[in-house]
């Protein structure tokens, strides 16, 4: 049955509030409120020194009382007590021992490289229009439709489409697919083994995710091929995993990385467009036509010691939520074929809720393991009240603020971000690096979180200790997070992809 044209359209509107006024007491009331949270989170935080600083100064205030009597009678307590002692002392050992032994081996990411595609293949919005008017697939109403789009969709007049699609008439063949594969993913591997002086054949881990194209020799096997990667490399190729599968690709090298010792993980992010483009009339499957663009990012990870001095970052948490059980979530997003046997990928409707919905579940995963124990609490005494005393009240929100200094929200379209910003009550500065990216470069689907990393960094903005949120949201229908920790002030590689435009960001986007 054929999803209604402008319920669709409205799920990627974008829902403008007008400031409200407020009068002088309703500030002061907010800005008190405020205060006495903060106070709040502090007196949790430090809860543990605000109890032992009592404690050693009543240790040091006792101390010089005790007589020499009272001192060597310990020591005879402490002689008939020698084998509890020793048989205490042998499981602390052991249990140290097992403890070093079986914790998770840290995970470093060494430097990352996004590319930037040539000039000459920038597609204005005026450009897309001329040349989707000129391939003569699309009717009058279709036209209309991905202008409107355009409009909405948070994107600005240089992002870039493959060659095949600057063609009229299109060529998307597989030679040509082939070709925006290897441009995007040796682009971006060049840049990366420039900046780290990374031997290929020193890699021993290599992850790809692409969701819509795969060939046969896969991608990871065209970057072996390439680069002549080593025999024995643990190589990997996912696919249809949709925008989220750059963390999927993390996680999986993570693990890769704690079985296999002292090697490098390499990890590519890509979509492809050539080969999957829309050319037929049905209207939630014109919406990716207007929204993705070429794009790509390369990761480099290692679990070596000696390679903490040099990192960027180190890896805290990744927590994925799959919500594909439920029909509605696994269809939301859908490739398909249309009534005249056209192939696309059909955008539900219903995407935005299903979206808030995977949301949730990964919050409430990923809260107890990055929330300091002061919104714990809070959350979990509203949930206490809310349940066992039927407390008419809403359900608080945990403030990621206290757990992060940056967000990286994939830039998946404009209603996506402005729905995160809403539910997870960011300032516009969080999501400042999600939106400009989205501007920028559109949606690049899994890579996206590297570009918004880039723009941070580009920005002077990534501080020793700061924390990294990257969330994403893919096909399936998955939720996706991924945590970072600065191990220094980190400054922009060389050829970061907003290496030439950062002084011009960030820019107002029109309603």
């Amino acid at each position: 049955m054929q999803r209604s044209p402008t319920a669709t359209l409205t799920a990627m509107e974008v829902q403008i509030q007008n400031p409200q006024t407020r009068i002088l007491p309703d500030f002061l009331q907010t800005v008190n409120l405020k205060y006495v949270k903060l106070g709040y989170h502090y007196l949790m935080t430090h809860l543990f020194t605000i109890f032992l600083i009592p404690l050693m100064t009543l240790i040091l205030v006792q101390a010089p009382r005790l007589s020499p009597d009272d001192i060597h009678g310990l020591w005879l307590q402490l002689q008939y007590n020698m084998v509890t002692l020793m048989v205490c002392l042998s499981f602390s050992v052991f249990g140290t021992t097992v403890y070093f032994m079986t914790r998770p081996k840290p995970v470093y990411l060494l430097d990352f490289a996004c590319y930037r595609p040539p000039s000459h293949l920038k597609a204005p919005f005026d450009k897309f229009m001329t040349r989707s008017r000129l391939m003569g697939y699309f009717n009058e109403s279709s036209l209309e439709f991905q202008r409107k789009i355009l409009e909405r969709s948070g994107l600005g007049e240089e992002t870039y489409l493959p060659e095949a699609m600057h063609c009229i008439p299109p060529c998307p063949s597989m030679v040509a697919a082939r070709e925006e594969a290897q441009q995007v993913m040796f682009g971006s591997l060049d840049i990366l083994f420039k900046n780290t002086n990374l031997n290929p054949k020193d890699i021993g881990i290599l992850v790809v995710n692409c969701s819509l194209f795969n060939p046969t020799p896969s991608l990871s096997a065209m970057i072996v091929n390439k680069y002549k990667l080593r025999g024995n490399i643990k190589s990997y190729n996912l696919g249809g995993m949709g925008c989220s599968a750059g963390v999927i690709a993390i996680n999986l090298a993570k693990d890769m990385l704690q079985v296999h010792r002292k090697t490098y993980a390499v990890v590519v992010s890509t979509e492809n467009i050539t080969q999957n483009w829309y050319f037929g009339n049905e209207k939630p499957m014109l919406i990716p036509n207007c929204l993705f663009r070429v794009g790509g990012a390369a990761v480099v990870l290692s679990n070596k010691g000696g390679d903490k001095r040099r990192a960027k970052y180190k890896l805290l948490h990744v927590v994925r939520t799959h919500c594909g059980a439920d029909e509605k979530a696994f269809r939301c997003v859908y490739q398909e074929q249309d009534r005249t046997e056209k192939t696309g990928v059909t955008l539900s409707k219903d995407l935005m809720a299903i979206a808030g919905g995977a949301l949730k579940a990964n919050i409430t995963t990923l809260g107890p393991l990055v929330l300091p124990i002061s919104e714990q609490l809070f959350f979990f005494f509203t949930l206490v009240a809310k349940k066992l005393f039927s407390a008419k009240m809403k359900p608080y929100i945990p403030d990621f603020k206290l757990a992060f200094n940056h967000f990286c929200i994939h830039a998946g379209g404009r209603g996506v971000i402005d729905e995160l910003e809403k539910n997870l009550q960011l300032l516009p500065l969080h999501l400042e690096a999600s939106r400009m990216t989205l501007h920028r470069f559109g949606n690049t689907s899994s890579s996206s979180i590297w570009y918004e990393l880039a723009y941070t960094e580009s920005k002077g903005r990534m501080k020793k200790g700061n924390r990294v949120w990257q969330i994403a949201f893919g096909s399936g229908f998955k939720c996706n997070s991924s945590v970072w920790e600065a191990m220094r002030d980190v400054k922009p590689s060389a050829n970061s992809p907003w290496e030439d435009c950062i002084d011009k960001y960030p820019i107002k986007i029109m309603a």
